[in-house]
């Protein structure tokens, strides 16, 4: 049927995926990089996702191909363990925020003014303890490569299970840091490695810190670090620290 449906440009595209929380269909992936498509029947062609992209790289065109199928969405985020949207009379998903998911829109906070509590406080002392974190989203996929916490920042790439396994890790690592957090097991470390390079080139970071597991999978993402501080075209310090599966401190 010709009807209206999202067309993403590859060649603008940057993959910060910023669109692909937008999408309450989920109908948008990250491939390779570069954001697509899922599949046309998931797209309902109302561009909740056009305000996201920092490349401008998203449009709606008009053109023939497969209608918007209702049930292959629900089955679609049903096997991704994500809630089916909820539906309006004219046959299409309604998003629950019209401009996109709030959970990935970037945030710059301040430094936190109260001290943090000592990991042994109890009660209300614990309760008043400050997270170091100063940014959001912290998700490669989600962070923008031209977000304005990066700018002049030391760079702290968290391998995701680091936090769960060091009980420091506010305190040790992330106080003052810009963070980017990400599985190099799951992830594709090309997309990484490419994601990166972009941020290094669009920003003056000062170092990267890689925070890393010892298991031999979490390799992959101190290889997408020195890859990137290779191909950047600046020379940045570079660390890499090893955290052990029961949280003990490696180096």
């Amino acid at each position: 049927m010709l009807r209206k449906i999202v067309k993403i440009d590859p060649d603008k595209c940057d993959g910060c995926g910023l669109c692909v929380p937008s999408c309450a269909e989920g109908a948008i992936t990250i491939i390779n990089g570069k954001a697509v498509l899922a599949a046309d029947n998931l797209c309902d062609g109302l561009g909740a996702c056009l305000g996201e992209c920092p490349k401008d790289a998203i449009s709606i065109e008009e053109r023939d191909t497969e209608a918007f199928d209702e049930a292959a969405v629900v089955q679609h985020l049903t096997k991704a363990g994500k809630a089916a949207p909820a539906q309006h009379g004219h046959g299409q998903a309604a998003h629950a925020h019209g401009g996109g998911c709030p959970g990935s829109r970037m945030q710059s906070f301040g430094k936190p003014e109260t001290a943090a509590a000592p990991a042994t406080a109890t009660g209300s002392a614990r309760a008043n303890r400050q997270s170091r974190l100063t940014q959001w989203p912290v998700q490669m996929q989600l962070v923008s490569p031209t977000a304005p916490y990066f700018q002049g920042a030391d760079l702290l790439l968290t391998a995701d299970c680091v936090p769960v396994a060091y009980a420091g890790y506010h305190e040790d690592f992330l106080d003052g840091k810009a963070v980017i957090m990400g599985c190099p097991k799951l992830d594709d470390n090309q997309f990484f490695m490419n994601k990166l390079i972009e941020i290094l080139k669009s920003s003056d970071i000062r170092s990267v810190t890689v925070l890393k597991m010892e298991v031999p999978c979490c390799g992959g993402i101190a290889w997408a670090a020195k890859e990137a501080i290779k191909h950047c075209g600046k020379i940045i310090p570079y660390a890499e620290v090893t955290i052990g599966i029961q949280g003990n401190l490696k180096r």
